[in-house]
């Protein structure tokens, strides 16, 4: 099964982010049929750690590590961090460029909770990416079906836009299925 470690922003501040995306150029060129591929704001999340393919056999390892992360994560604070997401940016380029909104608040928090996860994965011999982490949220892969031009604007755009705020309440295990539409399913929760 193919696993990702995340946090998710509730309604509100995804209902705000999609609606900041429609006013983009990447979601007036996704309205108007050019192909650019928005993100489902349904499975809007922050990925603190991918898996990737991991055997069922060791769902409960995962579990273990994600669960010890979560309680000295919440005994390192006093209550769940302040966030908000605002500004942007993109990476990639080509038909592989993405457009991603940032992390505002106590992100240095998410940082912290990352690498207690990593660890956890590390110590159990469980697969995940080392890739550095970077708190954000990706809201379209514009790719190479628009303008570069635009996505430098709407990257510009972003440097204005701030959601409201929020606390990150839970940390979640996500079983992705990919495809076109790709699904995730909630394996886990522990709060934060």
């Amino acid at each position: 099964m193919r696993l990702f470690v995340a946090v998710y922003p509730p309604p509100d501040a995804v209902t705000d982010l999609a609606a900041e995306v429609a006013r983009l150029r990447v979601g007036r060129a996704a309205a108007a049929g050019a192909g650019v591929r928005l993100a489902d704001p349904a499975n809007a999340h922050l990925t603190l750690a991918f898996l990737g393919e991991v055997d069922a056999g060791r769902l409960v390892a995962v579990e273990s590590a994600l669960g010890l992360a979560a309680e000295t994560f919440r005994a390192g604070r006093s209550g769940s961090p302040a966030l908000r997401l605002g500004g942007g940016g993109s990476f990639g380029r080509g038909r592989f460029t993405v457009l991603w909104v940032d992390v505002r608040g106590e992100a240095e928090a998410l940082s912290v909770l990352a690498r207690l996860v990593r660890a956890g994965l590390r110590r159990g011999r469980l697969p995940h990416d080392e890739k550095p982490f970077r708190a954000h949220l990706t809201i379209a892969r514009p790719g190479d079906r628009i303008d570069p031009a635009d996505v430098a604007a709407d990257r510009e755009a972003l440097h204005d836009y701030l959601g409201p705020p929020w606390r990150a309440a839970e940390l979640v295990l996500v079983r992705s299925h990919q495809g076109p539409r790709p699904t995730y399913d909630r394996l886990a929760a522990w709060p934060i």
